[in-house]
């Protein structure tokens, strides 16, 4: 007991420590990104294709579709495109191109398969039917304001850039697991993303947006290159980096609609990012419960009060843990766009529901993405499963 007493304490406190200053940091680093100002460009911005590809008949399909068909921007042509010539998807496009009659709108049918990667091969058959340099690829489930395309396209100006891309912010639709779902993008995934950006980290890439030259893309061998990987967007990211040319963070922030049918359906999505982030970091994976800040001072108070030591600095570590934990999940709702205490009761679930994410994803090699399983290497290769 004499052994275990100081162990279990230092054990305790260091997981506080810990568990205290990434909540501090993550915090700070939410904070000064929701409170950055936007740029202001001068130049007269370049004529843009925007490819959309889409699949299925999601959530809210016409209204983020319609997001981007009201931008203020001078020229750009929006090219839709799907691998099923019965997919459902094709109505909502119907309606859009009948609602905007001027604005160039190009629909692109083709089943064909240049990969595993059944989005990237989307954006491939769409790709060739492109009449400008400048692409920007964008997912079916985003709300964009009308400054979008000017805020994402204008660090592409300069030549030194390769590719922006945009953070983002989930918005659930109604039901507990789109809720929570949305809870793990806001309050956990963005938070260390910004925190990365914030000690100068510019390799993140997101596929809600990249924007990229065709030149570019010619120059690194084209999208086939990267048909193949789950994480396509860290892949084309790694590739641009390779160029010689930056990847930028755009201040624009893009919301995403977060639909989940079920709690198996939860599980499925995140296990994928998890799976993810394992294939891109693999050592560091191991360590990411670090990242976990209340669990963490869960677990540390737990330890201190196994012991007689350091109970009152112990308490004081749990308590700023704690209002950390509480300003990253009310941070986000201060411009009152959702009433500020209706997830608040499912923070503890959340947080056990990320913990147990992580466990799972350590022993799993296999995916489900758009109803098909994948076996993904460790070099995050794809392999569809039959």
């Amino acid at each position: 007991m004499l052994f275990l007493d100081p162990l279990t304490a230092i054990v305790g406190m260091v997981s506080l420590s810990v568990a205290t200053c990434y909540a501090l940091l993550t915090v700070t680093a939410t904070v000064v990104w929701e409170f950055r100002k936007q740029p202001k460009h001068s130049l007269r911005p370049p004529a843009v294709t925007l490819l959309k590809p889409l699949c299925g008949l999601e959530p809210g399909l016409y209204e983020h579709l319609r997001g981007f068909c009201r931008q203020d921007y001078p020229d750009y042509q929006i090219i839709f495109g799907v691998r099923d010539p019965a997919d459902p998807a094709l109505s909502v496009v119907d309606r859009l191109i009948a609602e905007f009659p001027t604005l160039p709108i190009d629909v692109v049918i083709n089943p064909q398969q240049h990969g595993n990667n059944f989005k990237i091969s989307n954006l491939i058959n769409m790709q060739v039917q492109a009449r400008h340099d400048m692409l920007v690829m964008a997912d079916s489930d985003a709300f964009v304001g009308r400054d979008y395309l000017a805020s994402v396209t204008a660090p592409l100006l300069d030549r030194k850039v390769g590719l922006v891309t945009c953070a983002y912010r989930g918005v659930p639709t109604a039901g507990i697991w789109s809720r929570l779902g949305a809870m793990y993008i806001n309050e956990w995934y963005m938070p260390s993303i910004v925190l990365a950006w914030l000690f100068g980290y510019d390799g993140y890439v997101s596929g809600q947006t990249m924007c990229i030259r065709q030149e570019t893309l010619t120059d690194l061998g084209g999208l086939q290159t990267i048909a193949d990987y789950l994480a396509d967007d860290h892949q084309l990211g790694e590739r641009v980096r390779g160029l010689g040319l930056r990847i930028v963070l755009s201040p624009y922030m893009v919301a995403g609609e977060h639909y989940e049918q079920n709690l198996e359906s939860l599980i499925r999505h995140e296990l994928r990012w998890m799976r993810t982030i394992h294939i891109l970091k693999p050592w560091s994976f191991r360590l990411i419960f670090l990242t976990f800040s209340f669990p963490l001072a869960v677990f540390g108070i737990s330890m201190v009060s196994l012991g007689t030591r350091y109970r009152g600095a112990a308490w004081v570590l749990f308590g700023i843990s704690a209002v950390g934990r509480l300003a990253l999940h009310f941070i986000h709702r201060w411009r009152g766009e959702r009433p500020r205490l209706s997830d608040f009761w499912l923070l503890p679930l959340r947080d056990i529901l990320l913990c147990w994410i992580w466990l799972r994803s350590l022993f799993i090699s296999r995916v489900t993405w758009r109803g098909n399983e994948f076996h993904v290497g460790a070099d995050g290769y794809m392999r569809r499963l039959t």
